[in-house]
């Protein structure tokens, strides 16, 4: 056996020979590390026409044709927000990778998936906390559940894989997948090799016995998950729990799913007993307000296949410092830049000497282009000082020449508007036809941005 050493960056998980003070790879100064990687002895053997590992068999190759597809049940979970998120429940076999900021709420989330399947065994594996701590969490969250789950707290993979063979669990939790390492690597925990290795021994469990595996995952500061890129790519679903940990709501997110959408989200909020599911989050995400206030407008989003209603508040005034300022939260800055220029340019605002402030209620982070007459509608009311009538709500993206184009699933749009009690809704006029079905609600429509300004105070 020949031992070497190579240096690992522990950001992307590229490797050198020697050290470097900045990796090649992603630019990232002090990320090498240097980790023992052991050898084996060469032991393959000349097979046929190419080299063959000795012991190793040859697969069997098939046409797709004669290829029989398996269907099996989805899991369902009493948690019908991560049910959706995960495309419809937990697939038998599959790996998710859930992760987010320390104190948001992972470990809880998965403490109370696990104690709400009391005619499911869960095996919950924790290399961050002892027993006691878990019993202590569990009992604050559902008060004398918890026959069926059990608790095994160790850190090395090969333990934690017998012990579930012995088990046979029906699904089994890993918190988290950093603490984790293998005998065989001389690597400290959480290193690259460490995350790799272990991810691919669970990962290996997960599909010979068909067992759901959840691996909580810790994130850098800069928000990625920590850990090599390559982990994402071996698991079948990313989830990502967001949130801000002084606010009571959080948003658990789809980052990547080989079984469903990748852009489902579903909600909660966090409460003394744990997290609780909110159903619908449209109303959460609109403030109560007792006075009609200008710069506030509410657009119908999608995230994945739910429509929300989100509330922007503008605010637009006298620059008094010079140089006007240009704030955003919740939206990507240069987006605001560019509606500010398409108002001033195509409908003549001068907006050049105002300081403006966006803010998107409820936390969340949109990208969804549908928000953007919302958005404008919010500005220009802030700048007029006059407030747009409560009943109107907005679904329409803004093109560069002032146009207003068409949004997709525009009619799912109109019907959660309608459900929430509002009277008109302004969209794209080139979706005459999608809107023919709309019930309970005015749907007006707008080709240009110069038209809808008119209709945003006459009520």
């Amino acid at each position: 056996m020949k031992v070497k050493t190579a240096y690992v960056c522990q950001n992307c998980g590229s490797s050198s020979p020697k050290w470097l003070g900045k990796c090649p790879n992603c630019g990232t100064w002090n990320s090498l590390v240097e980790e023992v990687t052991v050898a084996q002895p060469s032991t393959s053997r000349t097979s046929g026409r190419g080299l063959l590992s000795h012991g190793a068999r040859l697969a069997s190759v098939k046409p797709l044709g004669q290829v029989e597809a398996k269907r099996q049940p989805r899991l369902q979970t009493p948690d019908g927000e991560l049910n959706r998120v995960l495309g419809g429940g937990i697939v038998p076999g599959s790996v998710v990778l859930v992760g987010g900021e320390p104190g948001i709420g992972k470990s809880t989330l998965m403490l109370q998936l696990a104690l709400s399947m009391p005619d499911k065994k869960v095996l919950y594996v924790s290399g961050e906390e002892s027993a006691e701590q878990i019993k202590m969490r569990a009992d604050r969250i559902s008060p004398g559940a918890g026959q069926e789950v059990y608790l095994l707290t160790e850190t090395q993979v090969d333990s934690i894989v017998v012990q579930a063979a012995q088990i046979k669990p029906d699904l089994v939790v890993i918190d988290s997948i950093q603490t984790l390492e293998l005998a065989a690597l001389e690597s400290a925990p959480g290193s690259v090799s460490q995350v790799r290795e272990s991810a691919a021994a669970l990962v290996r469990f997960a599909k010979e016995q068909a067992v759901p595996v959840f691996l909580i995952g810790h994130i850098t500061k800069e928000g990625a998950l920590a850990g090599p890129k390559v982990l994402e790519h071996m698991v079948d679903t990313v989830i990502q729990f967001e949130g801000d940990r002084h606010l009571s709501y959080r948003l658990l997110r789809t980052v990547k799913n080989r079984f469903g959408a990748s852009a489902e989200l579903g909600m909660y909020e966090m409460v003394g007993e744990g997290l609780r599911q909110v159903t619908n989050p449209s109303e959460v995400l609109i403030s109560q307000r007792d006075l009609d206030l200008s710069g506030f407008t509410v657009g119908v989003m999608l995230e994945g296949a739910r429509p929300l209603l989100i509330e922007s508040q503008a605010l637009v005034s006298a620059a008094a410092y010079g140089t006007p300022q240009r704030t955003a939260n919740g939206m990507d800055g240069r987006r605001l830049q560019m509606l500010l220029a398409v108002l001033e340019k195509r409908g003549g605002f001068r907006l050049g000497t105002q300081d403006v402030f966006l803010n998107i209620a409820g936390g969340l982070r949109i990208e969804d282009p549908g928000l953007d007459l919302a958005i404008c509608a919010a500005l220009v009311s802030s700048y007029a000082d006059q407030p747009v009538h409560p009943s109107i709500c907005f679904a329409g993206e803004v093109g560069l020449g002032g146009e207003i184009r068409a949004v997709h699933r525009v009619e799912q749009r109109i019907a959660e508007a309608a459900r929430l009690g509002y009277k008109q809704i302004i969209v794209s006029g080139y979706q005459k036809e999608a809107i023919k079905k709309a019930k309970g609600i005015t749907v007006r429509t707008a080709t240009r941005l110069a038209d809808v300004f008119p209709m945003l105070f006459a009520g």
